[in-house]
C-alpha cells in the first residue's frame, strides 16, 4: 500500500489493526485484499482511484469460476469493507465494490465435520499418550468432541479456563463477539485435561496458554499458543492414524485461491 501514498498506507494499517479485532478475520481479510491488489496490478490498475466496479466485478467473476461461492463472497466482503474504511478516511471518494453483487449461496447443510461416536473413539484411542504431545492432542481433540468448541475458541484458552467447580472440572470458552461459555466437562474430557495438564507441568501457569506448541528438537511444550494451522495439521494427522477414510471424509483441508 505504500505505492498508493502515505495517507492510504496509514489508513490501510488502521483497518487491520484498529478496525478488525478478530485475529482470524484479520488474517483472512489481509490475504484476500493482498490477492485482489496483486490481481489489479497484473491488470494495469496501479492506483486506488483507478479501481472501478467493473474491476471488482471481474475479479469476483474470476474467483467464482475457479472456487466455491463462499470464497468469492468472502473476498468481496474484505474488499468492500476495506474500501468503505478508505472512503470514511477520505482516501478515495467512493467505494466501487458497493454496487457489486456476490454469487448467490444458500447453505442447506453445514460443513463442520461431525464424527460418529465410534469414529471419535477410534481417533482418540489411536493417539499415543505416553508423551506430553500425545496428551495435548488427545485433550484438544477431546475438548472439541465433547464440548463442540470451535478450534479457535479451544486454542485461545488459558490454563485458568479449565477450572474446578463443585468438585467437577469445567471449561471456559471465549467465543466470537466477546461471548463466554462455561461448560461442565464430560468425565472422559476431565480425565484427558487433567492428564495433559499434570504431565505438561503447566497447572500453576494460570495465565499461560492451555494448548501449546512444541519446542523444536525437544518434544517438550513451549510457552506459546498453538497456532490454528498447526492444530488443523495435527488433527488431520491423528485422523489419518485412525484410518485414511476418516481423514479423507471429514478433514480434507482446502487450499487458498491462487489468483
Amino acid at each position: 500500500m505504500s505505492a498508493f501514498g502515505e495517507r492510504a498506507a496509514c489508513r490501510f494499517l488502521e483497518f487491520f489493526t484498529a478496525h478488525i479485532r478478530n485475529a482470524n478475520t484479520r488474517r483472512a481479510y489481509a490475504r484476500d485484499v493482498r490477492t485482489f491488489l496483486t490481481w489489479c496490478e497484473a491488470h494495469g490498475v496501479t492506483t486506488l482511484e483507478a479501481i472501478t466496479s467493473l474491476h471488482v466485478a471481474a475479479y469476483v467473476e474470476a474467483l467464482t469460476q475457479a472456487w466455491a461461492a463462499p470464497t468469492a463472497k468472502r473476498h468481496l466482503a474484505a474488499i468492500r469493507h476495506l474500501l468503505d474504511w478508505l472512503v470514511t478516511g477520505q482516501v478515495v471518494p467512493t467505494n466501487p465494490a458497493a454496487s457489486v453483487r456476490g454469487p448467490s449461496h444458500v447453505v442447506r447443510r453445514g460443513k463442520t465435520p461431525v464424527l460418529a461416536p465410534e469414529e471419535a473413539r477410534a481417533m482418540l484411542d489411536a493417539i499415543d499418550v505416553t508423551t506430553p504431545v500425545g496428551l495435548r492432542d488427545r485433550a484438544l481433540i477431546g475438548l472439541m468432541v465433547y464440548s463442540f468448541a470451535r478450534i479457535g475458541a479451544a486454542l485461545s484458552m488459558k490454563v485458568e479456563d479449565a477450572y474446578t467447580q463443585n468438585r467437577r472440572l469445567w471449561v471456559r470458552l471465549h467465543e466470537k463477539g466477546g461471548k463466554r461459555h462455561e461448560i461442565p466437562c464430560h468425565h472422559n474430557l476431565e480425565t484427558y485435561l487433567h492428564a495433559y495438564i499434570d504431565a505438561a507441568g503447566i497447572g500453576r501457569d494460570l495465565k499461560g496458554p492451555l494448548f501449546r506448541t512444541i519446542r523444536r528438537g525437544t518434544g517438550l511444550l513451549s510457552e506459546t499458543h498453538m497456532a490454528q494451522a498447526d492444530a488443523y495439521t495435527m488433527i488431520r494427522r491423528r485422523a489419518e492414524a485412525a484410518g485414511p477414510v476418516l481423514a479423507t471424509t471429514h478433514f480434507a483441508l482446502p487450499g487458498s485461491p491462487p489468483i
